[in-house]
């Protein structure tokens, strides 16, 4: 954490300076002491920054809140009334956090959050453009459309007009050129500052300069920062009264600012995520536990309501914070700059900081997103569009809530919750974690996929399987996306993704195979082989076959092979052995013939294989309703087939006293005869290669009879001794 400090000072320094006329705003228009705001600020940035999880979020007070706090201070009657509310209300956090409350984050639906993404972006924009040009009347905070002063909005925008000042506009403009500007700069020593810092920077000397030389366009006091200056310390610190604690109007306001700020921070906390480059998640029961604490503690002093704050936490993002450090640091200037620092910061133009807000509003409005949700149809973009409209007439809860209404209608409409598969695969390359996604997968399934897939471990190997999917939700898809661009790649899990169509605008990717290296073969000892080979068929039998990608096995094996096994079957067309062993292309060795039999080209191959290819294991594989050993039974002889069923005669000859010392007493006579063929073969191969056996004997290789059952396509392997035991 502590190596990024080069990103996170420079980026706390940014953040402060936004928060801080925001905290005096809020606190300004909730009929609240001024420096309450501040107080609130200091906490939520170093203890709500110390204890959340979240590396980007930056929690204060909110604007979106101060209506509450209006009503709640009518109701209330007394500010110290109100702050015992504040006080309990952080309780109540703290218990939905340790009840696991914060699931309700997931469950939010991702068009929705885009909307409240680029809906503040207009806002930032459209609001902050009056202090871009001097009109700082209106309080910094001043967010809602329609204002306490009678204006709105959009009317503010034409009383510019009486309020211009070239001053403030020339800062504006000079700021702006440097942001868009400075970025794209290829000088290595710009960039350790970052662009709103050399911004704030100009800003002041501008102004400066125009005191000195411009007299016309200096900006006096009232388009500065404004840090008020502590006349009498016994008044900064108010507490809550608790004789009040009884009151059910005192706990009707702590249920309320608990559960407004509770959905605020959930929210908020989403919309960090989803603009943080590196998609890092935060847990939010931690979270709820943190603002808790926050509120808590921010009402026993004298602060207001606390919650995540989006605008702080994008502002955070895109000066380029890298971890909770940038947080806390903005915390600690809130506190020194009231007590210590008032006189250099309130030098700062209202101007520099409105530019840095409306750049930042660009980026989080930006048309690209506009054209994405478009795209993806009208089902995404209706609720997205209704949500941006919502928050901007009203305010932040009141457009979310809308926004989810009109989302919640066409998820009822087009999708229901599916459950998806989670199995591990233990593969010839090692175990593999295979997501199988359902026929129809909705934003329903969101937090338990996210889940699943944030919580794999470093250096898996991963398949998410999406080819029996009809329909897949656009939240599932981004999810999808992001775990492939960033997470995966930050985890070093290889990932095949399989089965997404490319009309959803995520295609497929294969970044590995099922194929082992010589390395990794020869590390295999006969037993671990068998157990692949039992597997395999466990999934061949269930219909659970593992992806082969056999373009990409051609490519791996095209200049070599290394093979685990060796398996000697019989030439039926139902007894393949890779497809019954679920094996992929190089994964096995097969000779077939008639009756699984044994001669001299047999053997040579066989020792071709253990002794120059590398296999340790050898399988030889009978099967049910075996042709050859039907045709032994009834003498076949003509031709060629002789050398066929004279060898098979033996089995047949000594398959009385087999089953005599065989458990299953009553199977057919065919099988046992089968599977004393599979032991002859064997007997055979090690009577006649002396390399073969030796190597058994050492324990080097393996050598193991198994019979096939075509009718459940189960593979058994059977004691070498004893016909029928398992």
């Amino acid at each position: 954490m502590f190596s990024n400090l080069r990103h996170d000072i420079p980026s706390g320094l940014v953040v402060f300076l936004v928060a801080l006329p925001l905290c005096l705003g809020v606190a300004l228009a909730s009929g609240a002491p001024l420096l309450s705001g501040v107080i609130s600020g200091v906490i939520g940035g170093i203890v709500v920054g110390v204890i959340s999880h979240s590396n980007t979020s930056v929690s204060g007070p909110a604007a979106g809140l101060v209506t509450l706090v209006l009503a709640a201070l009518a109701g209330l009657g007394d500010y110290r009334t109100f702050l015992l509310a504040v006080f309990l209300s952080g309780l109540i956090q703290m218990g939905l956090g340790f009840l696991r409350a914060g699931f309700i984050a997931n469950y939010i639906p991702s068009n929705v959050i885009q909307g409240l993404l680029a809906s503040i972006g207009i806002i930032l924009i459209l609001k902050q453009i009056p202090h871009a040009v001097g009109f700082d009347i209106d309080p910094e905070e001043d967010f809602i459309f329609f204002q306490r002063d009678g204006e709105n909005t959009f009317s503010e925008l034409l009383n510019i007009k009486k309020y211009f000042s070239w001053g403030a506009l020339t800062i504006s403009l000079v700021s702006l050129l440097f942001m868009v500007v400075y970025d794209k700069l290829k000088w290595k020593g710009l960039k350790y500052i970052p662009s709103p810092i050399l911004v704030i920077l100009t800003g002041v000397l501008l102004n400066q300069c125009f005191f000195l030389f411009f007299p016309g366009l200096f900006l006096s006091e009232k388009h500065l920062v404004s840090i008020p200056k502590i006349q009498n310390w016994d008044s900064i610190f108010l507490y809550p009264d608790f004789s009040n604690i009884m009151s059910p109007t005192v706990w009707y306001y702590a249920f309320t600012i608990a559960a407004f700020a509770t959905l605020e921070t959930l929210l908020n906390l989403d919309a960090v995520e989803k603009i943080d480059p590196h998609k890092r998640l935060a847990s939010p029961n931690r979270e709820l536990v943190a603002q808790g604490i926050g509120n808590s503690l921010s009402g026993l002093i004298g602060g207001l309501p606390i919650t995540s704050v989006i605008v702080r936490s994008t502002v955070n993002i895109y000066a380029g914070a890298k971890s909770k450090i940038s947080t806390i640091f903005h915390g600690i200037l809130l506190g020194s700059s009231v007590v210590f620092l008032s006189s250099a910061f309130n030098l700062i133009p209202l101007s520099s900081l409105a530019v840095i807000l409306i750049v930042t509003g660009f980026k989080l409005t930006n048309i690209a997103l506009y054209k994405s949700l478009y795209k993806k149809g009208i089902y995404q973009f209706l609720p997205f569009v209704a949500t941006i409209l919502a928050i901007i007439f009203t305010d932040l809860l009141t457009g979310v809530l809308i926004g989810l209404s009109i989302s919640f209608l066409f998820i009822l409409k087009n999708h229901y919750k599916n459950p998806f598969s989670v199995e591990t695969e233990n593969l010839n390359i090692g175990e593999t974690i295979r997501i199988e996604l359902p026929n129809q997968v909705s934003f329903l399934n969101k937090a338990s996929i996210k889940d699943t897939l944030w919580s794999l471990p470093e250096n898996t190997k991963v398949i998410v399987d999406a080819t029996i999917c009809n329909f897949i939700d656009h939240d599932i898809l981004e999810i999808l996306e992001e775990f492939k661009s960033v997470v995966s790649v930050e985890k070093n899990i290889q990932l095949n993704l399989i089965g997404v169509k490319e009309h959803y605008e995520l295609t497929d990717q294969v970044q590995f195979v099922n194929i082992l290296d010589k390395e990794a073969q020869q590390k295999l000892s006969p037993n671990e082989i068998l157990e692949f080979l039992k597997r395999g068929n466990e999934r061949f039998v269930k219909g659970k076959w593992s992806e082969k990608y056999f373009k990409h096995q051609v490519n791996a094996t095209a200049f070599g092979q290394n093979p685990i096994a060796v398996v000697l079957s019989c030439i039926d067309s139902r007894t393949s052995p890779e497809i019954i062993f679920d094996a992929g292309l190089g994964d096995l060795i097969s000779i077939r013939i008639a009756g699984n039999i044994v001669n001299q080209e047999i053997l040579g191959s066989l020792e071709l294989s253990c002794a120059k290819i590398g296999t340790k294991l050898i399988v030889v594989l009978g099967h049910s309703n075996c042709g050859a050993v039907s045709s032994a039974i009834y003498s076949l002889k003509d031709g060629n087939i002789a050398s066929i069923t004279n060898k098979i005669q033996k089995a047949i000859d000594g398959s009385d006293s087999k089953l005599q010392v065989g458990k299953e007493g009553n199977e057919h006579i065919f099988n046992h005869v089968v599977k004393a063929n599979v032991l002859n073969s064997i007997s055979e191969i090690l009577e006649s290669s002396v390399y073969l056996k030796e190597q058994v004997d050492s324990g080097a290789f393996k050598i193991v009879p198994a019979f096939y059952d075509t009718s459940s396509g189960e593979v058994q392997f059977f004691d070498f001794v004893r016909v029928g035991s398992h």
